[in-house]
Protein backbone atom coordinates (compact mmCIF):
# COMPACT_ATOMS: atom_id res chain seq x y z
CA UNK A 1 0.00 0.00 0.00
CA UNK A 2 1.35 3.42 -0.90
CA UNK A 3 2.35 5.86 1.82
CA UNK A 4 -0.11 8.45 0.49
CA UNK A 5 -3.00 5.98 0.55
CA UNK A 6 -2.02 4.91 4.07
CA UNK A 7 -1.86 8.54 5.24
CA UNK A 8 -5.30 9.27 3.77
CA UNK A 9 -6.71 6.17 5.48
CA UNK A 10 -5.13 7.14 8.81
CA UNK A 11 -6.51 10.68 8.65
CA UNK A 12 -9.96 9.54 7.54
CA UNK A 13 -10.07 6.87 10.25
CA UNK A 14 -9.34 9.46 12.89
CA UNK A 15 -11.68 12.15 11.55
CA UNK A 16 -14.55 9.77 10.83
CA UNK A 17 -14.28 8.29 14.32
CA UNK A 18 -14.08 11.63 16.12
CA UNK A 19 -16.60 13.60 14.05
CA UNK A 20 -18.67 11.09 12.08
CA UNK A 21 -18.53 10.08 8.45
CA UNK A 22 -21.29 12.43 7.35
CA UNK A 23 -19.72 15.44 9.10
CA UNK A 24 -16.29 15.10 7.49
CA UNK A 25 -15.83 16.37 3.96
CA UNK A 26 -13.27 15.34 1.38
CA UNK A 27 -11.65 18.78 1.62
CA UNK A 28 -10.96 18.29 5.35
CA UNK A 29 -9.40 14.89 4.67
CA UNK A 30 -7.25 16.23 1.82
CA UNK A 31 -6.12 19.19 3.92
CA UNK A 32 -5.39 17.19 7.07
CA UNK A 33 -3.60 14.43 5.12
CA UNK A 34 -1.69 17.12 3.20
CA UNK A 35 -2.25 15.47 -0.16
CA UNK A 36 -3.30 16.82 -3.53
CA UNK A 37 -6.92 16.39 -4.58
CA UNK A 38 -5.74 14.34 -7.56
CA UNK A 39 -3.81 12.02 -5.22
CA UNK A 40 -6.92 11.51 -3.13
CA UNK A 41 -9.02 10.56 -6.14
CA UNK A 42 -6.23 8.39 -7.57
CA UNK A 43 -6.51 6.22 -4.44
CA UNK A 44 -10.24 6.54 -3.72
CA UNK A 45 -13.00 7.11 -6.25
CA UNK A 46 -15.21 8.84 -3.68
CA UNK A 47 -15.67 9.64 -0.03
CA UNK A 48 -17.87 6.56 0.23
CA UNK A 49 -15.09 4.44 -1.28
CA UNK A 50 -12.70 5.85 1.31
CA UNK A 51 -15.19 5.21 4.13
CA UNK A 52 -15.61 1.61 2.95
CA UNK A 53 -11.82 1.16 2.93
CA UNK A 54 -11.64 2.64 6.45
CA UNK A 55 -14.31 0.21 7.68
CA UNK A 56 -12.61 -2.75 6.00
CA UNK A 57 -9.24 -1.95 7.53
CA UNK A 58 -10.81 -1.25 10.94
CA UNK A 59 -12.70 -4.57 10.78
CA UNK A 60 -9.52 -6.52 10.04
CA UNK A 61 -7.50 -4.80 12.75
CA UNK A 62 -10.20 -4.88 15.41
CA UNK A 63 -11.05 -8.55 14.88
CA UNK A 64 -7.36 -9.49 14.94
CA UNK A 65 -6.83 -7.43 18.11
CA UNK A 66 -9.78 -9.06 19.89
CA UNK A 67 -8.68 -12.58 18.92
CA UNK A 68 -5.15 -11.91 20.13
CA UNK A 69 -6.23 -10.27 23.39
CA UNK A 70 -8.84 -12.90 24.20
CA UNK A 71 -6.28 -15.68 23.70
CA UNK A 72 -3.80 -13.77 25.87
CA UNK A 73 -6.37 -13.12 28.60
CA UNK A 74 -7.76 -16.67 28.50
CA UNK A 75 -5.29 -19.35 27.39
CA UNK A 76 -8.01 -21.88 28.29
CA UNK A 77 -10.58 -22.04 25.46
CA UNK A 78 -13.32 -22.64 28.03
CA UNK A 79 -12.81 -19.13 29.43
CA UNK A 80 -12.67 -17.25 26.13
CA UNK A 81 -16.39 -16.53 25.61
CA UNK A 82 -16.32 -14.38 28.75
CA UNK A 83 -12.80 -13.02 28.18
CA UNK A 84 -14.18 -11.07 25.22
CA UNK A 85 -15.82 -8.79 27.77
CA UNK A 86 -12.49 -8.31 29.56
CA UNK A 87 -10.93 -7.25 26.25
CA UNK A 88 -13.90 -4.98 25.66
CA UNK A 89 -13.34 -3.33 29.05
CA UNK A 90 -9.78 -2.54 27.96
CA UNK A 91 -11.07 -0.75 24.86
CA UNK A 92 -13.79 1.08 26.78
CA UNK A 93 -11.19 2.40 29.24
CA UNK A 94 -9.35 4.30 26.50
CA UNK A 95 -9.64 8.05 27.18
CA UNK A 96 -10.53 8.81 23.55
CA UNK A 97 -13.15 6.06 23.23
CA UNK A 98 -16.35 7.34 21.67
CA UNK A 99 -18.18 4.16 20.85
CA UNK A 100 -18.03 1.45 18.27
CA UNK A 101 -17.17 2.85 14.86
CA UNK A 102 -19.43 0.24 13.27
CA UNK A 103 -22.44 1.03 15.44
CA UNK A 104 -21.79 4.72 14.82
CA UNK A 105 -21.75 4.06 11.07
CA UNK A 106 -24.99 2.09 11.24
CA UNK A 107 -26.61 4.98 13.12
CA UNK A 108 -25.29 7.51 10.58
CA UNK A 109 -26.39 5.57 7.50
CA UNK A 110 -29.84 4.30 8.46
CA UNK A 111 -31.06 2.63 5.28
CA UNK A 112 -29.88 -1.00 5.56
CA UNK A 113 -29.31 -0.93 1.81
CA UNK A 114 -26.61 1.77 2.10
CA UNK A 115 -23.13 0.38 1.33
CA UNK A 116 -21.63 1.77 4.54
CA UNK A 117 -24.48 0.37 6.62
CA UNK A 118 -23.99 -3.05 5.00
CA UNK A 119 -20.23 -2.96 5.62
CA UNK A 120 -20.72 -2.07 9.28
CA UNK A 121 -23.40 -4.75 9.70
CA UNK A 122 -21.07 -7.29 8.08
CA UNK A 123 -18.51 -6.54 10.80
CA UNK A 124 -21.16 -7.21 13.45
CA UNK A 125 -22.06 -10.51 11.75
CA UNK A 126 -18.36 -11.43 11.61
CA UNK A 127 -18.01 -10.67 15.31
CA UNK A 128 -21.09 -12.74 16.14
CA UNK A 129 -19.57 -15.63 14.16
CA UNK A 130 -16.43 -15.17 16.29
CA UNK A 131 -18.59 -15.54 19.41
CA UNK A 132 -20.09 -18.72 17.93
CA UNK A 133 -16.59 -20.16 17.32
CA UNK A 134 -15.56 -19.35 20.90
CA UNK A 135 -18.70 -20.97 22.28
CA UNK A 136 -18.21 -24.07 20.14
CA UNK A 137 -14.56 -24.38 21.23
CA UNK A 138 -15.67 -24.08 24.86
CA UNK A 139 -18.25 -26.85 24.39
CA UNK A 140 -21.13 -24.41 24.82
CA UNK A 141 -24.25 -23.82 22.76
CA UNK A 142 -23.18 -21.61 19.88
CA UNK A 143 -26.76 -20.45 19.36
CA UNK A 144 -26.10 -18.07 22.30
CA UNK A 145 -23.75 -16.04 20.09
CA UNK A 146 -26.52 -13.58 19.25
CA UNK A 147 -27.25 -13.07 22.94
CA UNK A 148 -23.57 -12.37 23.61
CA UNK A 149 -23.49 -9.93 20.70
CA UNK A 150 -26.48 -8.12 22.16
CA UNK A 151 -24.75 -7.88 25.55
CA UNK A 152 -21.51 -6.76 23.89
CA UNK A 153 -23.14 -3.99 21.85
CA UNK A 154 -25.28 -2.97 24.81
CA UNK A 155 -22.16 -2.64 26.94
CA UNK A 156 -20.56 -0.42 24.30
CA UNK A 157 -23.53 1.93 24.11
CA UNK A 158 -23.97 2.04 27.88
CA UNK A 159 -20.26 2.72 28.40
CA UNK A 160 -20.44 5.72 26.07
CA UNK A 161 -23.56 6.99 27.82
CA UNK A 162 -22.10 6.51 31.32
CA UNK A 163 -18.50 7.41 30.48
CA UNK A 164 -17.11 4.34 32.23
CA UNK A 165 -15.87 0.87 31.19
CA UNK A 166 -17.86 -0.91 33.93
CA UNK A 167 -20.71 -1.96 31.60
CA UNK A 168 -18.31 -4.54 30.12
CA UNK A 169 -18.04 -6.23 33.52
CA UNK A 170 -21.81 -6.12 33.97
CA UNK A 171 -22.28 -7.61 30.50
CA UNK A 172 -19.73 -10.33 31.32
CA UNK A 173 -21.69 -11.30 34.42
CA UNK A 174 -24.93 -11.38 32.43
CA UNK A 175 -23.24 -13.48 29.73
CA UNK A 176 -22.14 -15.96 32.39
CA UNK A 177 -25.75 -16.27 33.51
CA UNK A 178 -26.96 -16.69 29.92
CA UNK A 179 -24.38 -19.43 29.39
CA UNK A 180 -24.96 -21.04 32.78
CA UNK A 181 -21.31 -20.75 33.82
CA UNK A 182 -19.47 -18.99 36.60
CA UNK A 183 -17.62 -15.83 35.56
CA UNK A 184 -13.87 -15.97 35.95
CA UNK A 185 -12.17 -12.98 37.52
Amino acid sequence: MSKVRERILDVATNLFYRQGIQAVGVDAIISTADVARMSFYRHFRSKEGLALAVLERRDERLCAWFEQEVERLAPDANLRPLAVFDALAMRLASPDYRGCAFLNTIAETPPPSHALHRAAAAHKHRFEAYFARLLRAAGLDESAAGDLMLLFDGAVVTAVREGTPTPATRAKNMAARVLGIAPAN
